[in-house]
């Protein structure tokens, strides 16, 4: 327990210290919030338009540190050798798997917190929150996003794996139900953005602060979560 805990403290330290880390996990979500929510760029009625970007955001934020954040990181780690070495020693490959996975919860519910209360001064009122949607839309979409950062760590050289989770999350950001209602897209993305993760993320996040059932996003999100932690769990190389 003890070298857990030591390493779950590095790996938020490591976080913490780094400045690009910090602009991807809080401030461009809370800018992406602010900005869409007060300007006419989306072309959502001005009465939804925080509920919808809400839930967005916080799927982005979920998006940034269990795909991106943690992709990148493990795939600097392992290219540099520091996974093999680190599950050589008495730390094990099980208590370094755990203090990310640690790591990533403990940023997403600070996320959270960050998010929820810009969310309300910017007059965000949920109508029916569920508590318990909300964790597991958390925890099946850190999942999820998890399995495909780790799959491209675990699979390209540092460099392409540092553009491949870039050009994701841009892809997911405006194709993801995001910043837009899947209806906006032009037809013949419509089909495709459907069946994106971050499309059931968000959808499960609005459905659970508005009282309605999320089952159907959840159990596709899970899909994803079971598909991308197997092919993770299959595919990844702990050094190149």
């Amino acid at each position: 327990m003890r070298l857990y805990i030591s390493q779950l403290r590095q790996e938020l330290t490591v976080m913490a210290r780094n400045g690009e880390q910090l602009l991807l996990l809080v401030f461009i979500p809370v800018l992406v919030l602010v900005f869409f929510s007060r300007t006419d760029f989306l072309p959502i009625d001005e009465q939804s338009k925080v509920d919808f970007l809400m839930s967005g955001v916080l799927a982005l934020a979920i998006m940034s540190t269990a795909m991106v954040s943690l992709g990148i990181a493990t795939g600097f780690e392992r290219s540099y050798g520091v996974l093999r070495r680190l599950g050589t020693t008495p730390l094990g490959t099980g208590r370094l798997v755990a203090a990310k996975v640690s790591a990533v919860l403990v940023i997403e519910l600070v996320q959270f917190a960050i998010l929820i209360g810009v969310g309300l001064w910017l007059d965000w009122r949920p109508t029916a929150t569920s508590l318990p949607t909300i964790m597991a839309s958390l925890v099946i979409g850190s999942a999820a996003f998890a399995g495909i950062g780790l799959t491209l760590a675990g699979r390209l050289r540092a460099e392409v794996n540092l553009a491949a989770q870039n050009g994701l999350y841009l892809l997911l950001l405006l194709l993801g139900g995001i910043l837009l209602p899947n209806e906006e897209l032009p037809n013949e993305l419509q089909g495709f953005a459907a069946l994106l993760p971050s499309k059931s993320l968000g959808d499960s996040l609005r459905d659970s602060f508005s009282g309605d059932t999320a089952t159907n996003s959840l159990v596709i999100l899970a899909v994803w979560a079971v598909a991308t932690c197997g092919i993770a769990a299959l595919s990844f190389r702990w050094s190149d």
